[in-house]
């Protein structure tokens, strides 16, 4: 049976004004790579002291050593180019913003592993169970596809899909063999296939959401099979955007949730539940006894501390659904799914990992 840790995390932290500034000298060539290493494995270890002193369940590396969750995967795949996407924000600062961002325009082909060097440095300084993320195939082919561009490479999405399919299932693969206890595949864009509004644009460029889920999770499902392996947890996080404190997605999960529960082969899910964009506890119903539902109801959005009696209430509300025993606790999303991270201090970050570790002891024990 996987570990349940319940006390747990999404996985990126705050980046440090220190390593911030070195990747920005590293990306003008004024700091070589190898002093840019070095900064990142300091500051990772502090961030691994900080964490263990929350008192949190699982510890990661910050994702430290990436531009965004995504991971800088256009260095480590060839294949990407530089484009200009617009996204539509809501929340502080909201509205369309555009960025330039990496979009496939060429065949796919791996020079690395994506986050293996990850793995190994957390096995190794960790001291204790860690979670590396990794992208799921549908959402790389969800942002990384842009007509009249990638479509000179791959004439059609299935075909896009097909080749992040297999390139992610030998990433968690070679995950599984350096022997990593907790994967977490990161934010398909199931949620986005429930966000009415998000349906409608979908529809709008020729794309039926409905049968754009399926496909999602079809290609999701046949990654991760028969991946698994005693002791070790696999997860997938759903989110609904997040960055700089905004959103993109809202709704609940109820249009996606029967079969999402019922057919992807993981062991844990780790659902946004911070606000009523997210909907209620109904859809829950659906998970199969002995999987575990992480409740993201602490917000890495806002600094104020959530009532930890209010936390237990919606604990308790969710056990009529799903047995305590499968519930664990964590923050709703990382605090920094980009480097420029969400609109908190580095102090309000780590004081809503306490909450979050002390919420867990108040209500499970101190068992994982």
């Amino acid at each position: 049976m996987p570990a349940r840790y319940r006390a747990d995390q999404i996985g990126s932290l705050l980046r440090p004004p220190e390593l911030l500034a070195a990747r920005a000298a590293a990306a003008e060539g004024r700091l070589p790579a190898d002093e840019l290493r070095a900064v990142e494995d300091r500051l990772i270890l502090d961030a691994l002291a900080r964490q263990r002193a929350t008192g949190i369940d699982v510890l990661t590396d910050g994702e430290f050593r990436r531009g965004a969750f995504l991971t800088d995967i256009h260095d480590a795949v060839e294949g990407f180019v530089a484009e200009r996407v617009v996204l539509e924000w809501h929340g502080p600062g909201g509205g369309a913003e555009g960025s330039v961002a990496p979009v496939v325009g060429g065949r796919l082909r791996p020079r690395r592993p994506l986050v293996q060097h990850e793995a190994t440095f957390l096995r190794d300084h960790a001291g204790g169970p860690y979670k590396v993320a990794v992208p799921m195939p549908s959402q790389l082919a969800a942002v990384a596809y842009k007509p009249g561009v990638t479509d000179r490479a791959y004439p059609t999405r299935a075909e896009l899909l097909a080749d992040f399919t297999a390139l992610i299932r030998r990433e968690v693969q070679g995950l599984v063999e350096l022997g990593v206890p907790y994967v977490q595949l990161d934010a398909p864009f199931y949620t986005y296939y429930a966000d009415p509004a998000m349906r409608d644009r979908l529809r709008q460029v020729g794309l039926d959401p409905d049968q754009a889920f399926d496909d999602a999770l079809a290609a999701d499902t046949a990654c991760l099979a028969d991946l698994a392996r005693p002791g070790m947890v696999l997860a997938v996080h759903l989110c609904r955007g997040n960055s700089r404190s905004r959103w993109i997605a809202e709704g609940g999960y109820d249009q996606i949730a029967e079969k999402l529960f019922g057919m992807l082969p993981v062991d844990a899910f780790l659902l946004e539940y911070d606000s009523p964009r997210a909907g209620d506890f109904g859809p829950l119903r659906f998970v199969p006894r002995g999987k575990t539902v992480v409740l993201g109801l602490v917000t890495t959005k806002d600094p104020a501390l959530e009532p930890p009696d209010a936390l237990r209430r919606r604990i308790d509300q969710a056990a009529r659904y799903v047995p305590l025993d499968d519930l664990a606790l964590s923050p709703q999303c990382g605090f920094a799914s980009t480097a420029a991270g969400n609109l908190l201090t580095p102090d309000e970050q780590w004081r809503k990992l306490e909450l979050v570790a002390q919420t867990a002891r108040q209500v499970w024990g101190d068992a994982l």
